[in-house]
């Protein structure tokens, strides 16, 4: 059995999907539609840049999206593949959208506006230089979860992304994860500061989420084809209010991607199929089992490529 996966943040490259927008109509359209619901040139954005553009997070999330979208509607439609046999549908925190949008839970146009507003929430949570993330690599959850249980007192940071084995993301106040890579350092366990300006999915997001509460609760979510893998609870779902309540929730909790791709494999899927810009997530699915098939979709020879 395989599942659909779709990548988060930090996928995206100018010039991304550019290969399907040229040989395809259907992907004009989608981008067109995208340039309409969005009122200004995302596409434009999309296949010339400027990278520092396309990098702001309210850019971001909507362009990762129609990227993975379309390559998905191209996989369906232009060479008939039924992607939607997939066991589940699942996504890293962003990715979590075209997840449920590909699955038929949102509409395409919702779900690029919505993603929007998010970008636009979530960068401004936090003032510009006050809080950040860190990536911890080579070493285990619950290590670093004694670690924060051990400084909880007087460091506000918490895990923001479980990813894989040997790939933990921290969320906190600037101020706050300079000392605790301090600490991480001191444990010899190896640490990065990452090039993102804001502190995702930890209680500092607390302004998004009320945002998102208000905004999210005036889409019509649908029933849609697939079983999800939710971030938040690394569990199958398919009622569509249950789901809007996790993804509300995820703005401000860990994005439990390793439990999420472990659940999926003790539930019999042993190929994955990765839908957007980039490999990120076929890398951390090889990292938690090297049991299962693994496919990126990134040009038309990976479609003419797949099995399923």
């Amino acid at each position: 059995m395989f599942s659909v996966i779709f990548p988060g943040q930090g996928s995206q490259i100018v010039g991304m999907g550019k290969e399907f927008y040229e040989k395809f109509n259907t992907v004009k359209e989608l981008f067109k539609q995208a340039d309409d619901a969005l009122n200004f040139s995302i596409s434009k954005l999309i296949l010339e840049g400027p990278k520092e553009e396309l990098d702001l997070t309210t850019n971001t999330q909507p362009a990762i999206f129609l990227i993975s979208y379309s390559i998905f509607t191209v996989a369906k439609n232009e060479f008939k593949i039924d992607l939607n046999k997939a066991k589940y549908f699942a996504g890293h925190s962003l990715g979590e959208y075209s997840a449920l949008s590909c699955a038929g839970y949102l509409d395409f146009s919702d779900t690029l506006k919505i993603l929007r507003i998010r970008g636009d929430a979530m960068q401004n949570s936090v003032p510009k230089g006050q809080g950040g993330m860190v990536a911890v690599l080579g070493s285990k959850v619950d290590v670093i979860e004694k670690i924060l249980k051990e400084h909880k007192e007087n460091l506000k940071t918490q895990i923001a992304n479980d990813n894989s084995e040997g790939q933990i993301v921290l969320s906190g106040k600037t101020e706050d994860l300079e000392k605790l890579m301090q600490i991480l350092k001191d444990n010899s366990i190896k640490n990065i500061k990452l090039p993102v300006s804001a502190p995702f999915h930890c209680d500092l997001m607390n302004n998004a989420t009320k945002i998102m509460t208000e905004e999210l609760n005036k889409l019509n979510f649908k029933n849609g084809q697939n079983k999800l893998i939710s971030n938040v609870t690394a569990n199958e779902i398919k009622d569509p209010d249950e789901l809007k309540k996790l993804l509300i929730k995820q703005i401000e909790n860990r994005v439990r991607w390793r439990e999420s791709v472990i659940n999926m494999i003790e539930n019999d899927v042993d190929h994955f199929i990765e839908i957007g810009p980039g490999k990120v997530l076929s890398g951390l699915v090889k990292r938690i089992s090297k049991d299962v098939k693994i496919n990126t979709i990134n040009s038309q020879s990976d479609i003419e490529d797949l099995k399923i």
